[in-house]
């Protein structure tokens, strides 16, 4: 690459870096009261891979695969204080369901699922431009619509689970910020298959890995 190539790209970078800056010099920090809405695109990615018995409990051979989804949400964040607050997270993910085995996976089913969650959040830097935060909570899986498929039958139960979860909110300027965060759901569902012929007991545990931006009221 040319020096000239060079300097310039790194001439940009410095203007771009300095009017960041100065855009960035009055931000809104978090504090007591302060109602936040994040929108978010959001990963949801589950590596199960738990057994189909038959009803008498013998190995067939098949695990289930989970397809993962990519989907908007929306997270709402309200300041108990400072430091503390409640985060509550909606959306809704479709995920297709395969039974793997020999190499081969067969579509047995898609469901939208419901997975409502909510959160108490620890802000250490509640005043600075970078936000980070760690928070732990309760979910619930509520499973809807979809269909089967391959002339399979499934049925899946709902459950209730449990949250972990790490993030930061970036200021770019007034009451405007970037959020990055992850949560790892641990939660399980019983899939019963052609009326209980077949069954598993599946250990979902997702990963939800999100970007978006979001506004401070």
């Amino acid at each position: 690459m040319k020096i000239s190539t060079i300097v310039g790209l790194g001439a940009l970078v410095s203007v771009s870096s300095a009017a960041f800056s100065t855009q960035a010099q009055e931000f809104q920090p978090e504090a007591k009261g302060t109602f936040m809405v994040d929108l978010r695109v959001s990963d949801v990615t589950s590596n199960a891979s738990d057994p189909i018995l038959t009803a008498a409990g013998a190995p067939t051979g098949l695990h289930v695969k989970i397809g993962n989804s990519v989907m908007p949400t929306l997270g709402f964040t309200y300041f108990l204080t400072s430091h503390f607050a409640v985060e509550a997270i909606l959306g809704t993910t479709e995920h297709d369901i395969y039974a793997r085995g020999a190499g081969a996976s067969t579509k047995v089913a898609s469901t939208w699922a419901l997975p409502p969650v909510i959160t108490l959040q620890y802000h250490p830097l509640p005043r600075s431009r970078i936000s980070p935060y760690i928070g732990a909570g309760v979910n619930a899986m509520v499973y809807y619509g979809g269909g089967n498929a391959n002339g399979f039958t499934v049925n899946l139960r709902d459950e209730l689970g449990y949250v972990f979860q790490a993030g930061a909110n970036v200021a770019i300027s007034g009451p405007w910020s970037a959020n990055l965060d992850a949560k790892k759901v641990f939660t399980d569902t019983y899939a019963k298959i052609d009326g209980g012929a077949l069954h598993s007991n599946v250990s979902l545990n997702p990963w939800v890995l999100s970007l978006g931006v979001g506004r401070k009221f």
